[in-house]
């Protein structure tokens, strides 16, 4: 039997499920009635995202609050917080119809981040779409997120093993298997029937602020809010109703967007269509990685080209104490690095963020070294430099990836890469993994075909500038390839 749990009526709406075990499937929770019900207004549902449950909508946010000072009835559900879509999407069907129910009339929900994707596989694949009036997302991934396939990668996905973030969930916000969700959901006819009205942002916060490491990463991919990108908020067929100076925590406030979409709450608002435009994300190559696993001591190089205005390292630890020193090639050291803590609804929670911004670096070759007892690390090197736009990758329909190397500031010829491919045919199947190699004068290789499903690159590339200097870069991506052996776009 589902238990609803009907909260006592507090003079203050804000006492919804304050000490309460919060994260139990299949639960949701009405929120105290407001004196008076204007029956133009629709109840709505909030569903949270990944990594989350139904309380992030009321402790440490005014969402809830917002909603009973103006006079709307309220629900929120527990979903799973680490499974994927297909399993969220089937629970939360038969929610909203338990809800529907309770209210007799149709719902508005408002989901924020993974949320979205999951009310989406609910309404069009599980048959909810008869009792909702409309969606409102805040900052979904609605062609996935480039953290997760970080997170997948030869390079990390051992960290994010480590850490307990490889999820069904993490999984299928890869934006390989976004593609694919894609290409099932907006196929179908009923994805029409329920408008769809979306939010991004656009603020990481500053150096050391919990978000700033993602949007860092995903800064190459375009504006995001620290965990995903405006681009990626968007649907052709939905009405984009505002992208503004948020990050993904900020973005779910009512502070921050309640007053944005109120008017979309009510029983008549005017359905738009209002298409937005989307774009696949093509990423610069702003980045080097490397990781691994050591007792004691360890120590990694990277370089730097000249010219690099800027550099960001990050060193991503499963431990808040370790010892860093950071060399430069005249032997000068720099050891103060700043650390903070990954937010939960990132692919990395849990993991800490040893950080260092060093303006007009030396070229040539650096050392990081570390000290601890035992570590798993991710080191990330982010460049500010003109060789990041003469530099691209890209896969072909046809499985053929291409590095391309243009403009004024790369040795075309002198350019090298090993591609680390991990092939999952599913989120429960071990990775095949094979190593893939364009040598100097080759610009493509050829991905084999393994069988359908997400291919996870980790293409890192090593060549010269063209003043004769080594640069080091690192791409990371998924694709889908289906049934006929197609890159599915």
């Amino acid at each position: 039997m589902v238990l609803l749990l009907v909260w006592p009526l507090p003079a203050v709406a804000g006492s919804l499920g304050k000490g309460e075990p919060a994260g139990t499937p299949g639960e949701w929770y009405l929120g105290t009635t407001p004196d008076y019900v204007d029956p133009y207004k629709s109840p709505i549902v909030f569903v949270h995202g990944l990594n989350s449950s139904a309380s992030t909508w009321w402790e440490g946010n005014d969402m809830y609050d917002t909603a009973y000072a103006n006079g709307y009835e309220t629900a929120f559900i527990d979903l799973y917080p680490t499974r994927n879509m297909w399993d969220n999407g089937q629970l939360l069907a038969e929610k909203i119809e338990e809800i529907y129910n309770h209210f007799g009339e149709k719902l508005v929900v408002v989901s924020h981040s993974k949320g979205g994707i999951d009310t989406q596989a609910a309404l069009v694949h599980y048959g909810a779409d008869p009792y909702v009036h409309r969606v409102i997302t805040l900052s979904s991934p609605h062609h996935g997120s480039e953290l997760a396939d970080l997170a997948y990668s030869s390079w990390a996905g051992w960290l994010a093993g480590i850490l307990g973030s490889k999820s069904d969930a993490t999984y299928s916000m890869q934006t390989g298997y976004m593609d694919q969700f894609r290409t099932q959901t907006d196929s179908r006819q009923n994805v029409y029937r329920i408008p769809f009205y979306t939010f991004g942002g656009t603020a990481w916060g500053s150096f050391g602020s919990s978000l700033y490491w993602g949007g860092l990463y995903l800064s190459s991919y375009g504006p995001n809010d620290g965990a995903v990108t405006v681009q990626s908020s968007r649907l052709s067929y939905a009405t984009e109703v505002s992208v503004g100076d948020w990050n993904h925590s900020e973005i779910r406030q009512g502070s921050s967007t309640f007053d944005l979409f109120e008017s979309l709450l009510y029983e008549n608002a005017i359905a738009s269509k209002s298409a937005s435009s989307i774009e696949k994300n093509t990423s610069q190559t702003n980045a080097f990685y490397k990781g691994g696993s050591y007792r004691l001591k360890t120590t990694e190089t990277f370089a730097v080209e000249e010219g690099v205005s800027e550099i960001t390292i990050d060193w991503i630890s499963t431990r808040k104490e370790v010892s860093l020193v950071l060399k430069d090639p005249d032997g000068r050291m720099y050891s103060y690095f700043s650390v903070d803590e990954e937010p939960d609804f990132s692919p990395f929670a849990g993991a800490y963020h040893h950080s260092i911004t060093i303006p007009n670096p030396k070229f040539g070759q650096w050392t990081i070294e570390a000290s601890a007892e035992k570590e798993k690390y991710l080191l990330g090197v982010f460049y500010k430099s003109h060789l990041n736009q003469d530099l691209d990758i890209s896969v072909s329909d046809q499985r053929e990836v291409t590095i391309y190397a243009e403009g004024q500031t790369v040795e075309e010829d002198g350019i090298k890469a090993t591609i680390s491919l991990e092939y999952y045919q599913d989120e429960n199947s071990a990775p095949e993994q094979l190593k893939l190699v364009i040598n100097e004068g080759n610009s493509s290789v050829e991905l084999p075909y393994l069988g359908s499903g997400v291919y996870n690159l980790t293409t890192d590339i090593t060549g010269q500038s063209s003043q004769g200097k080594e640069f080091n870069r690192t791409v990371i991506q998924s694709v889908y390839i289906d049934q006929t052996g197609d890159i599915v776009k």
